[in-house]
């Protein structure tokens, strides 16, 4: 598996792994920015967590663990950390109109906007996969003739209204982003033997998941007392006699 392989990484200056390489796991793939997806995924379950009643046993579990898990990511920093993120700040606020949902709409689909969670900003971007040329002859699109006559429907009107409002994505400006530090080969393997979780892919999984649960949690009030009362002794099973 990789955490084999990163042990050869201690004769060399510094080994960077590439993204989208195998990982030794089956459907799992090297992370482009594993410390920023963590650092997102983390504050975000943080966030979410504080519509619990503070009692709650999820939430005081949950929140335990995630932040010490954030802890260990936020004091892995890449080299030359702190002055990327002082560019991306000045780039940010000299071209905010390049940040936001409704403005950040380009030709090929690249996205990029704010959001602020917890006190913290941060910049998620959607970059579309390379497409082959050979299956752009035809999209798709089912050819539905030639543009009606006549009166339109108040539904039918409404693309009308938006193509008056919305601002041409030829017109949009092109700043080029740079892209985050990543972290070494040694980096990584310190956070995952600190977290003791598997691959750092593994804990984004995870982390992933712990975020679309919490929804799940909340709706149905974990922390309420069950309908039914258990009956005495029946979550004794393994107590010591």
């Amino acid at each position: 598996m990789r955490r084999t392989l990163r042990l050869l990484a201690s004769v060399k200056p510094a080994r960077y792994l590439e993204p989208g390489t195998q990982t030794g796991l089956a459907g799992v793939y090297t992370h482009s920015s594993p410390r920023s997806a963590l650092l997102y995924l983390y504050t975000h379950t943080l966030e979410k967590l504080k519509a619990f009643p503070e009692h709650s046993v999820y939430r005081q579990s949950v929140e335990a663990l995630t932040k010490h898990r954030l802890a260990i990511v936020e004091a892995s920093k890449p080299a030359g950390y702190d002055e990327w993120a002082e560019r991306a700040r000045k780039l940010i606020a000299e071209n905010p109109g390049q940040f936001n949902v409704s403005a950040s709409g380009r030709i090929d689909g690249a996205q990029a906007h704010r959001i602020t969670i917890g006190g913290k900003e941060f910049l998620v971007r959607h970059i579309p996969p390379e497409k082959d040329q050979r299956y752009q002859e035809w999209d798709g699109e089912i050819d539905e003739g030639p543009e009606l006559e006549g009166a339109r429907t108040e539904e039918e009107r409404k693309d009308q209204v938006l193509l008056a409002t919305r601002k041409p994505l030829e017109e949009v400006k092109q700043i080029k982003w740079e892209d985050e530090p990543q972290l070494t080969a040694d980096q990584i393997s310190e956070i995952e033997n600190k977290i003791g979780a598997g691959l750092i892919e593994e804990v984004i999984e995870v982390a992933e998941g712990e975020v679309g649960l919490i929804d799940k949690m909340l709706q149905a009030k974990v922390w309420e007392s069950l309908e039914e009362k258990p009956a005495e002794g029946q979550w004794k099973y393994f107590e010591r006699k």
